[in-house]
């Protein structure tokens, strides 16, 4: 049973949302029936990989009052990530020596983030309110967060798929809170891609294959992060030297060019890593890997995919002595994941002098955010 508020307590959660940092804050109802057929569709043609969980949760994504009982509402908040002085994207993508990090995974893991700031807002509401029932979610669980963040008017869907909003582009986080309080719905926002695919044309894979359609098999975010076998061997000259992420589709678009930075520490880079060389990422044991990347949203891949994803960056890379060296330290690796990788990419060496350099921006070649797949 929902609990009774005033007309104006939808206001005051969202000051509340500002005041502890997020940059916007919307409410949505529970209702997700057209996007549920779109979701069924999308598992029934095997779009989502590897990604079980996605099929296993099947239609509960889409029912937010099922996936937690007594939910009447859905609170969505929007939390910016770019930093300023961050190296620039197409500079890095254009650097066959350099490593390129999707610009979300560069600090802090934001699931810590947007969990502790939605939980303190839920503090915020209890203190203010009274006790009522909710749960925190961020990417976390079968959550249909685009859906719902669309519905609550942060933004509307992209042909990429992601959210994007005229005051943000889409260089930001989602995180939801579901509520027992029948707060006053926030309106969708019409759409704005008009007849622009730039971020079709851009992605290196191919893997949006039509206006608002993804398939995760092919992208690269999904191939350097959730995939756990190995890398298809025809899409890997196409991942340039992508190691953790893809943001082409993001690059691509005009409205990223609202995108707005955040001052949040958290999100500061570690590592170096909008610039890092290929060679010197590779040469990290397993034990330095786990320390640098504590806290980060990177640690969760392993170090044995971590080499996997640079091995074959090194394969698209400059053929340097460098470069050769680097993978003949890993041609006798206890995985047999990353022997794999590490001969693909030095049969490259033997076959060709030098990896043609990324394509330009614009020009739909070889390139690649999704942060991580968001089809929902």
């Amino acid at each position: 049973m929902a609990t009774a508020v005033d007309p104006g307590t939808s206001e005051r959660v969202k000051q509340w949302g500002r005041e502890i940092g997020f940059d916007a804050i919307a409410v949505a109802g529970t209702d997700l029936a057209a996007e549920e057929a779109r979701l069924m569709q999308w598992l029934g043609r095997g779009w989502h990989g590897e990604m079980d969980y996605m099929a296993r949760h099947g239609a509960r994504r889409a029912r937010p009052a099922e996936l937690v009982p007594g939910t009447v509402s859905v609170i969505t908040a929007r939390l910016n990530y770019t930093r300023a002085g961050t190296r620039d994207s197409w500079k890095t993508l254009a650097d066959g020596e350099a490593a390129f990090v999707s610009r979300y995974a560069l600090g802090r893991d934001y699931h810590k983030v947007m969990r502790a700031k939605l939980q303190r807002l839920a503090d915020r509401m209890a203190a203010e309110l009274g006790p009522f029932a909710y749960r925190v979610f961020t990417d976390s669980a079968p959550v249909m967060e685009v859906s719902l963040a669309q519905r609550s008017g942060l933004g509307w869907r992209g042909k990429h798929t992601l959210l994007l909003s005229r005051e943000a582009g889409s260089l930001f986080f989602l995180g939801e809170l579901f509520v027992g309080l029948d707060l006053a719905r926030d309106a969708p926002v019409t759409e704005h891609c008009g007849t622009c695919e730039r971020c079709i044309e851009i992605c290196p894979t191919r893997a949006i294959v039509a206006p608002y359609q993804l398939d995760a098999r092919r992208c690269v975010s999904y191939l350097t992060i959730e995939h756990r076998g190995a890398i298809p061997e025809e899409l890997r000259p196409l991942m340039g030297n992508r190691i953790y992420g893809c943001d082409d589709c993001q690059l691509a678009c005009p409205w990223n060019k609202y995108a707005r930075t955040s001052d949040d520490p958290d999100f500061a880079v570690r590592n170096a890593l909008d610039g890092a060389k290929l060679v010197e990422l590779f040469a990290w044991s397993e034990e330095e890997f786990d320390r640098r990347f504590e806290g980060s949203p990177i640690r969760r891949i392993g170090h044995e995919r971590w080499l996997r994803n640079i091995a074959v960056a090194l394969g698209n890379a400059p053929a340097t002595p460098q470069v050769t060296a680097a993978l003949r330290s890993r041609e006798d690796h206890a995985s047999g994941l990353v022997r794999e990788h590490v001969r693909w990419a030095l049969s490259r060496r033997t076959r060709s002098g030098a990896t043609p350099p990324p394509a330009s921006p614009g020009t739909g070649g070889a390139r690649t955010s999704c942060a991580p797949p968001r089809s929902s």
